[in-house]
């Protein structure tokens, strides 16, 4: 098995256009959470969102070119333009038909889907945009990156709610570790703002109406966010003898599924896949020291989170350092676990851990160190991403600093 190195990243999101933009954000503590600008949010019984602010397409594709890519699809590409940047590729034939692209995605093309429901239904015409079906495929941020580098191996999407990227990046870890593939493009993209989704999820009644707090005794459910994070891997040892930065190895990951219920989480579910992630990196609960968690600030989330935490680490618990960077870039729904693990990758190589922001009030059966509202200075090896999707479907990624 060979291990495998994160050396390039990308993202675009509520905190920002770039990688060093969101990482500006993550220390500051700052979030990006704000009114809705992009729909009329007056119809919805929440009107705040981690939007990536005032988004267009024209200072990265042309017209044309943006006509076949749904807004999700285009942060697909975005990030991974960077990562692969970041990493400072050298494409050559057999590099690109041996690399692997895989991406996660909760929903694809959702804003496309609706703007064709809206002409059906609400203008009663008999046509959409002939582009509808590839914009609105789950797998059109892969096929898009796949076109965009000339990439000719494995390339596909992985769709389990908000472990969508989790499982991706996963995947491509394995897949690399394996030699199946010599480098990996993996992360996940989303881009939820559109009414018909916004309405489902108002439904649901998950929504916060003001803002999101994840382990705060007065949290009131999460924000809805969009934005795509995208990473380059490729085993550790090409990456030193290529002298290129590395931002952090990614050194195990591991699965589960509740089997239990539809959108209720399981504490033994969340726990069986960090137990995985630890066995598969073989590292003993008390090597960890930071934990990105899934912290989406429901009520059910939250403490059963904190319940599996418990479980996993015993005492080891009180001496961790854990928080919801949700709090400040949105629950990006599919690309999420993505994010989280930039803001956990960055976290290990800034020696800077990230906060739980809007933090207001400690809640007793949330009592862990959830490092409330100011980022801490504080040197880390061994770190958890955390991602819990509804159908109870988990993924956690073990990431180690690299020195």
């Amino acid at each position: 098995m060979r291990r495998v190195a994160i050396t390039g990243a990308g993202a675009i999101s509520a905190l920002g256009r770039n990688t060093s933009e969101f990482a500006a954000a993550l220390r500051e503590g700052r979030s990006g959470l704000a009114p809705i600008q992009s729909i009329d949010a007056s119809q919805l019984r929440f009107q705040n969102g981690g939007e990536v602010k005032d988004y267009s397409h024209q200072p990265y594709f042309d017209d044309r070119r943006a006509d076949f890519m749904d807004r999700f699809a285009q942060f697909a590409v975005i990030a991974a333009r960077e990562a692969v940047e970041d990493a400072h590729v050298e494409w050559t034939p057999e590099l690109r038909e041996t690399s692997a692209i895989i991406t996660g995605s909760c929903v694809g093309g959702q804003s496309t889907e609706d703007l064709g429901f809206v002409e059906i239904y609400k203008f009663a015409r008999n046509r959409v945009h002939p582009l509808t079906i590839p914009k609105t495929m789950a797998n059109a941020g892969a096929s898009h990156i796949s076109m965009e580098f000339g990439i000719t191996g494995p390339a596909f999407t992985i769709s389990t709610a908000c472990s969508s990227a989790g499982h991706a990046i996963g995947q491509a870890y394995q897949m690399v570790a394996t030699g199946a593939s010599d480098l990996a493009i993996s992360g996940g993209s989303e881009a939820p703002f559109s009414m018909g989704i916004l309405k489902a999820w108002e439904a649901m009644r998950v929504v916060s109406q003001e803002t999101c707090r994840p382990f705060s005794k007065d949290r009131r459910g999460m924000i809805l966010g969009e934005g795509a994070a995208m990473f380059v891997l490729e085993p550790l040892e090409a990456a030193v003898a290529r002298g290129v930065h590395i931002h952090a190895e990614i050194v195990g990951f591991g699965m589960s599924a509740d089997a239990c219920h539809i959108t209720q989480p399981s504490m033994e579910g969340a726990a069986r896949a960090m137990r995985a992630a630890l066995r598969s990196a073989g590292l003993a609960p008390e090597q960890i020291g930071y934990i990105n968690a899934h912290g989406t600030a429901t009520l059910a989330n939250d403490l059963t989170e904190t319940a599996a935490i418990r479980n996993v680490f015993g005492a080891h618990a009180d001496r961790l350092a854990i928080s919801s960077t949700k709090s400040m870039h949105g629950h990006t729904l599919g690309a999420a676990a993505a994010l989280e693990c930039l803001a956990t990758a960055i976290a290990l190589r800034d020696g800077v851990l990230p906060p739980t922001a809007n933090y207001s009030e400690p809640d007793p059966e949330c009592d862990l160190d959830v490092i409330p509202n100011v980022a801490r200075h504080q040197q880390v090896e061994y770190a958890l991403s955390n991602s819990f999707a509804f159908g109870g479907l988990n993924a956690v990624l073990a990431l180690r600093k690299v020195t």
